[in-house]
Order: structure tokens, then sequence, then C-alpha cells
């Protein structure tokens, strides 16, 4: 799951990220570390954010005393394989039939909770249990991590000090509320439980299935699904629309333009593919993950309601397509092709030719987004490349340098 800047989403405006997803590593051996200098005076800094929080002193003092870097968090991985891998490859990889069955084994055994679940938030229970199913294969890896050492350390050294600084505040909201210290375990990006929630998220958007009792999302599979629906609902989930639609252009089609109604495309020959037809309307924009030679998706806002609990394309992809196969659809129907993705280095190079060329304004990450996709697109309007389909080839890149 994304780790990069340690944003774990974002919205199209400058909304506040509230969550990360997990980060696999193998635990480092705990040897004796001394606190680098500053970091005790570090954490004593955060005392009058807490109180203003509502932490009580002796809750500050009973989770900070002797509370020491974590050395692991230092070995973690710079990026996560939702940016360094294939689309095909990462979606492969997320989205077994190990757990195809998984999902579907849960849906019948918790059908009541989930039917409630989706009249609660206007999520449909499928996307719920894909993302729980990504985040810690439905329960089953949680990570083992201290979150308070997790997020002191991270906060500490990293370069989101503010923000790694509220979530680390947060966790000790959650102490005064009650939750006991030894529930503060999770990932080596601090997030919690199933859903992987950082400790902000936890206190937003967490809630118990039942309503009887305070949100239980490290052992109980019925709050995990109940919260992620909620945070998705919280996000902007639209009841009416699907997450995506995999369709079909007509032959020959050059992609004039990659965002549209559903009417528009449908006027323009775009069907539905594998049997599904198209939503009568609402807004979709085309995404062709491996270019036109490969499976063509009309992504709704639902989809960039998913990249807000990760801001990969591919994450939120794998979780569509997950949800899709453990709702019996069989997505999707157009094989992938075989493509290369660009190495991080040569986004970053495509992404300041366009940038210098007036295309894009997104930021010099080496991650592709829509940003990016719209600004490739541009370029191949004006280039005369046909079809225009957003893709960032090694082809589309030495062209744009090239010209």
């Amino acid at each position: 799951m994304q780790y990069a800047g340690l944003s774990r989403f974002h919205l199209r405006t400058s909304r506040r990220s509230l969550i990360l997803g997990s980060v696999a590593l193998a635990l480092a051996p705990r040897v004796g570390l001394a606190q680098p200098p500053g970091f005790s005076q570090f954490l004593a800094s955060l005392r009058p954010a807490a109180e203003a929080a509502g932490v009580s002193p002796e809750t500050f003092d009973a989770a900070t005393s002797g509370l020491e870097p974590e050395p692991a968090v230092l070995s973690r991985p710079a990026t996560q394989s939702e940016f360094t891998v294939s689309i095909p490859t990462y979606v492969a990889g997320a989205v077994t039939p190990a757990r195809i069955a998984a999902g579907r084994s849960l849906a019948r055994e918790l059908a009541p909770t989930l039917r409630k679940v989706e009249r609660d938030s206007g999520v449909p229970s499928e996307i719920a249990l894909a993302i729980l199913g990504i985040e810690s294969n439905f329960g089953q890896a949680t990570g083992g991590a201290d979150a308070l050492r997790v997020l002191a350390t991270l906060a500490f050294t990293g370069h989101m000090r503010e923000k790694l600084s509220e979530e680390f505040v947060a966790a000790l909201v959650m102490l005064q509320q009650g939750v006991p210290r030894a529930r503060l375990r999770g990932s080596w990006a601090g997030a919690l439980g199933m859903p992987q929630f950082l400790p902000s998220a936890y206190l937003r958007h967490a809630v118990s299935a039942s309503g009887a009792a305070a949100p239980d999302i490290w052992t109980s599979r019925a709050d995990s699904l109940a919260s992620i629906a909620n945070f998705l609902k919280q996000s902007g989930w639209e009841p009416s629309l699907p997450w995506a639609v995999e369709a079909r252009a007509p032959a020959g089609y050059g992609y004039p333009r990659l965002d549209a109604d559903f009417t528009a495309f449908r006027a323009e020959g775009i069907a539905g593919a594998g049997g599904r037809e198209l939503p009568a309307q609402g807004a979709a924009s085309v995404y062709l993950p491996t270019g036109a030679a490969g499976p063509l998706f009309l992504i709704t806002d639902n989809f960039e309601v998913i990249r807000q609990y990760n801001t990969s394309d591919a994450y939120a992809l794998a979780v569509g397509i997950l949800a899709d196969r453990i709702a019996g659809r069989s997505t999707p129907a157009t094989p992938w092709p075989k493509v290369a993705p660009l190495a991080t280095a040569d986004v970053k190079r495509l992404q300041e030719a366009l940038a210098g060329r007036g295309l894009y304004e997104g930021p010099i990450d080496g991650k592709l987004g829509r940003k990016a996709r719209n600004a490739i697109h541009a370029f191949q309007l004006a280039a005369g490349v046909r079809p225009a389909d957003g893709f960032a080839s090694r082809t589309l890149l030495a062209r744009v340098l090239q010209e």
C-alpha cells in the first residue's frame, strides 16, 4: 500500500490524509538503541497539543515514559509495489483465486451484517470486503509493530512531522477514550486493525456494526467492514454509480476526450463489456491502465473515493476488480497485454517534460495518476497521436522528449 510522502490517500482538493496502508517488512531485531538527540524533547513538545485534544497528563506520561525510537522503521521500503510494478502484475497479486474465494465465503457468513452495512452507508458490500481483503487479508495480517513507537519515530525523523505528530496525538486520544494500550499495534506505517486505519481515521470513521459497543477493528470483521463502508460514505461515495464499468470502444476510436457523461460515451459507440450495461447517466472518465490494447474502464467519482483509501490507481483498480469478482462479475473481460512500466525516474522525466509544455500541473513525483493521464492525452491530441489513450509508454516518453 502507498507510503510515499506518508500520505495514504488524497482528495482532489487539499483535504488531509487520514489513513495509511500496511507496509510489509521483516521485524528488525530490537537491539539496544539510545534515544537520538532531541527525541525525548520532541515527545515533550507534543504535550500541549495532546492536552488540548483532551489527553490527561497521566495518560500522556504513561504513554511516553521510556518510549524509544523504533529502529525497524528506518529500514522500511522507500516505495510501494503499487507504484513500481505493472498494473497487471499488481492486480494479479492482489486479486488471487484464494482471496476471491475467501471474500465470497465471508459474504455468505456475514450476509445479514453486510445487508445492514449497505443500507446504512450506500456502499456495496463487495467493495468493503475487497478493501478488507487487500488491507489485511480479511483480518489475518494486521501487523505487530508498536504504533506509538512507529508514529513517534516517523514524526521525529520524517519529512511530514506535523501530520505524524497529529497521528501520535490521535493515538493518545484513543488511549484516553479507553482503547487498551495493547491494541495500538499495527503496520510499520502506524496503521491499525483489520481496516489499517491511522488513529485519526479510527476516531473519525470507526463504527460498531451493531451500535452496541465501542468499534472493534481488531477482532470484529463486522465492525471493520462497517467502518470501511462508513469511511467511504463520509468520503463521498455515490450509491447510484458503480466504481467503474469495463467497456468496449468501436474500431478506430481515437479517444477524443477522456472525461464525459455516460450518455455521451454511449453516443460515441462505447458499450459495456462482458454483458454489462453502461449506467443511464453520470460523469465518467476513460481509464486505459495498459493503453488502448488492454481493458477499457469508464471510472466514476467512486473510483476517486476508493483512492482516498490509497492514492494509487493500481490499488483502486485492484479493489474494484476484486469486488466485482467477489460479486460474481468477470472483470476484466478483456485480457491484459504485456506491458513494462516506466521506471520512477522516467516518469519524473515525463512529468517534467509535460510540465515544461504547460500540460501538467501536478507534482514531479514519479507517480502516474489522472493529472498525468490528462496531460499525456493533451500531448497526444496536439501531436496527432492516435489513439490518444493517455498511456505512459516508452514510445510516448521518447516522443515527448524529442519534440
